[in-house]
Parts: C-alpha cells; structure tokens; sequence
C-alpha cells in the first residue's frame, strides 16, 4: 500500500512544474514583445501572476528562466536506453533525434524563442559554454555508463562533438527563422561527423 502523502506528493510536483511552465511562457512573451534587457522578474512575475519570490523559487536569476529545462535529463535516459552495441556517437545520434522529436513536437516555438535568444542575446550568449559543459559532462557520463572500459578521453571527445553538431543545427535553425526543420539540419550535422 502506498503512503498517504504520494498523491498530494504528486500534485506538489505538477503544480510546481505547472508554475515553472507558466513563469517561463510569460517570459518568453515579455521577452519578444520589449526585449530581453528590458524586461524585469518583476513584470514576468506579475505577467505570470505569481509574486516575485515565487519566481525565485523557480528560477535563481532572469537567464535560468531562458537556459533552464528538462532535455538533458531526458537525453541522458534516452542514451541510457540505447542498444549496447551501438556505437557511441550512432547512440548520441539516436538519443537526440529521439529527445528532438519528443520536446519538437509540443515546444517547436518556444525552443526557436529560447535558443534565439540566448544566441542574439549578449548576457545569455557569455554563459552558453558554462553551460554547454555542464551538458557534455552529463553525455560523457551517460555514454560512460552504456561501456565503462571506453577510452574516458574518446567518451568526453564525442560527447562534445554530438553537442557541437547540435549546437551548430540549432544556430542554422534560428538562422533560417524556424523555416528549415530542426529534426532534419541535426540529422544532416550528424552525418557530417559520421563521415
């Protein structure tokens, strides 16, 4: 029998993601009506109906409300999920296009705002490496994972090299303004790297 706090438990946690979401779409609409820079955690709060601390709560600065999601978990379970006996970067491969389709089917526009900005915003664009390594390191680690004898120096070079074709698809991607499919410019960067 289950505790008596799994259901409320539950519903905190989708109340809260519910929140997340909310604060984030208020944003993003702030964001591409009058600029990045000028739009203040207070008028996202308002815009969101939540009070300044709740955003806090949420999100620790104005930049996390744009970077912060839930892809690189995701990612990481999907290499997790991957045949053995696929090779890594045929793995990395497949686990984007699988997390690619998942996140572009429901939030196809809000990923062109968010990456736009943080590639057309100077105060996002300074923190991408930071972030981007924090990324790379859970791929290595995910790819680890799948063959602990690999070669660790091999495992960090592919993991990197998956993330800088995706990130070279992503810029191609904003830079057509959405026209082109993301789904398709990842799989031809990748093809790149295959051969």
């Amino acid at each position: 029998m289950k505790p008596a706090s799994t259901p409320s438990t539950g519903l905190r946690a989708r109340k809260k993601a519910q929140t997340r979401r909310t604060i984030q779409e208020h944003a993003l609409k702030l964001f591409l009506s009058q600029g990045y820079e000028k739009t203040t955690v207070e008028q996202i709060a308002a815009a969101a109906g939540v009070s300044h601390m709740t955003f806090f709560r949420h999100f620790p600065t104005k930049e996390a409300v744009v970077e912060s999601d839930d892809y690189d978990p995701m990612i990481v379970q999907l290499i997790a999920a991957r045949p053995a006996q696929e090779d890594a970067l045929t793995a990395l491969h497949r686990a984007l296009a699988q997390g690619l389709e998942k996140v572009y089917s429901h939030d196809k526009v809000a990923l062109l705002v968010r990456t736009r900005l943080v590639l057309r915003t100077p105060a996002l664009r300074a923190r991408v490496w930071e972030n981007q390594y924090a990324t790379e390191q859970m791929f290595a680690q995910a790819l680890a994972a799948r063959r602990p004898d690999a070669d660790p120096l091999r495992t960090r070079a592919l993991a990197a090299a998956a993330l800088a074709v995706l990130t070279t698809a992503l810029t191609a991607w904003v830079d057509s303004d959405g026209a082109e499919e993301l789904p398709t410019l990842v799989d031809q960067a990748f093809q790149a790297l295959h051969h």
